[in-house]
């Protein structure tokens, strides 16, 4: 295991990924409840318990990393952006996870892949290309 343990719900969440980047899947374990359930809405899955959580991560073919990007707390509600580039696809993850008595107990990640959706017509009038979006760990 990496380090100390978590306490702090936002230091929770930040475990999670940066213990996944570094493919310590035990410490990673370990700030998951037994029973987290873990909702990836763009793809409709629902990952139960905290075993099945991280043998699917396990199981994901290698070359992605993880840059932890901003991650807040209010309470025991967390929200984290991370930045997941894997050759020349980058990937981001929007999460809202809850965490009670350091571990994540429920969550929900939003993932969106550069690319992975096309802009409806309608919109062409009001926008311009900009970069992809990124997030600072500081405020604005």
């Amino acid at each position: 295991m990496m380090g100390k343990k978590p306490k702090a719900p936002a230091e929770v969440v930040r475990a999670l990924w940066e213990r996944m980047e570094a493919r310590d899947w035990d410490g990673a374990r370990e700030t998951l409840a037994d029973d987290v359930v873990v909702l990836w809405p763009a793809t409709r899955e629902r990952f139960e318990g905290g075993d099945a959580f991280i043998a699917m991560n396990r199981a994901y073919p290698e070359g992605w990393h993880i840059s932890v990007k901003a991650v807040r707390a209010e309470g025991n509600d967390v929200l984290a952006w991370v930045e997941v580039p894997m050759g020349d696809q980058m990937t981001w993850c929007a999460q809202r996870a809850h965490v009670h008595k350091g571990r994540i107990t429920s969550s929900v990640d939003l993932w969106t892949d550069e690319g992975g959706a096309e802009a409806p017509a309608w919109r062409t009038a009001y926008r311009t290309n900009t970069p992809a979006p990124t997030a600072s760990n500081e405020d604005p």
